[in-house]
C-alpha cells in the first residue's frame, strides 16, 4: 500500500495519476475532504488532518510505502506516526535551499525534517526541488484581471521545475529499487526569468501581458503581509537577492531517473492556461 500526502496538491494530484497508470497499488490520497477529492479508480480517498496527528493512524493502516510533502503539520508526529504504523519508506519532499541556502530559516526547518526521517530508521528518499513552476499561480488574479504584472528580479533565471517532475521522480522511487537511501536535487530543463515565465503565459493565453519590474522593498511589503517578513526575505534571496552557481545548476536528475527529458515551464504554462483565463 502506497500513501500519498498532498493528494489534492500540484506534486500529489500528479503522482497519484502517474502510480496508477504504471499499475502500482493499491494507493491511498490523503485529503482533509474525502467527499470532494477526485482520484484515479484504484487509489481510495482517506481523510486526515496533518495538525491533529491521531486522525492520521486510519490513513497509515497497512501502508508499506508513503510520499511526504514536509512542513505541513508536526514532521515529527507525522513520522513518529508513520514508524510506529510500520511504514518501511518514505519519500520526502524537501527543498533545494537545503543544500544552497542552509542559512535560510526555511532551510533549516526543512534540514530538520530529513534529519528526523533519517533517525527514524525507515529507508528514505529525499528529493530537494528548486523553484516550482506553479508558483507563477501567485500572477493569476492580476492576469485575469487584465492588470500588470509585477515582480521583482525580472530577469533572474531560475532552473524552475514542473511539479510533474517532480511526481515523475517519486514514483520512481516508490515502486523501483535503488532509490532509498538517496537524496536527489531536482530542477527543471533550463533557466527561466520572471519576464519569460509571464511571456510564457500570455503566448499560452494568445494575448499581450504587460510586466513591470519592481523593487526588492517594494516586493517584500507585499509578501511579508501574507508570509512573515522573515520568510519573504528567505523567498527573495533565492529568488534573485542572493543566487549562487549551486541554487542556479541546470541538473540531469529527472531525465535520468525517470528517462524522460524535464518538462519545460511553457509546457506548464500551455497545460494551466484555463487558471489565467
Amino acid at each position: 500500500m502506497i500513501l500519498v500526502t498532498g493528494a489534492t496538491g500540484n506534486i500529489g494530484s500528479a503522482l497519484l495519476r502517474e502510480l496508477h497508470a504504471c499499475g502500482a497499488g493499491p494507493l491511498r490520497g490523503l485529503t482533509r475532504d474525502a467527499a470532494r477529492a477526485t482520484f484515479p479508480e484504484t487509489a481510495e480517498a482517506v481523510e486526515g488532518d496533518f495538525a491533529e496527528p491521531e486522525s492520521l493512524k486510519p490513513a497509515l493502516d497497512g501502508v508499506r510505502s508513503l510520499f511526504l510533502v514536509s512542513r505541513l503539520g508536526s514532521d515529527a508526529d507525522i513520522i513518529e506516526a508513520a514508524r510506529l504504523a510500520g511504514v518501511e519508506h518514505v519519500v520526502l519532499v524537501s527543498s533545494i535551499t537545503v543544500q544552497t541556502h542552509p542559512h535560510l530559516g526555511p532551510a533549516g526547518e526543512n534540514l530538520a525534517v530529513e534529519r528526523l526521517l533519517k533517525d527514524s530508521g525507515m529507508a528514505w528518499t529525499i528529493l530537494r526541488p528548486t523553484q516550482f513552476a506553479s508558483n507563477a499561480l501567485m500572477w493569476a488574479a492580476s492576469i485575469r484581471d487584465h492588470e500588470t504584472v509585477r515582480a521583482p528580479y525580472a530577469d533572474t533565471g531560475l532552473p524552475t521545475i514542473h511539479p510533474a517532475d517532480i511526481a515523475s521522480v517519486a514514483r520512481v522511487a516508490l515502486t523501483e529499487p535503488g532509490h532509498q537511501g538517496r537524496t536527489y536535487a531536482l530542477t527543471g530543463p533550463e533557466l527561466v526569468t520572471a519576464r519569460q515565465q509571464v511571456e510564457a503565459i500570455a503566448a499560452a493565453l494568445g494575448r499581450d501581458m504587460p510586466f513591470v519590474e519592481i523593487s526588492r522593498q517594494e516586493a517584500h511589503a507585499q509578501m511579508a503581509a501574507v508570509f512573515g517578513a522573515e520568510a519573504a526575505d528567505a523567498v527573495l534571496d533565492v529568488t534573485g537577492g542572493d543566487v549562487n552557481d549551486e541554487l542556479l545548476t541546470v541538473r540531469d536528475t529527472v531525465s535520468r531517473i525517470t528517462g524522460s527529458s524535464a518538462r519545460s515551464f511553457q509546457q506548464w504554462a500551455a497545460e494551466n492556461a484555463v487558471v489565467f483565463r
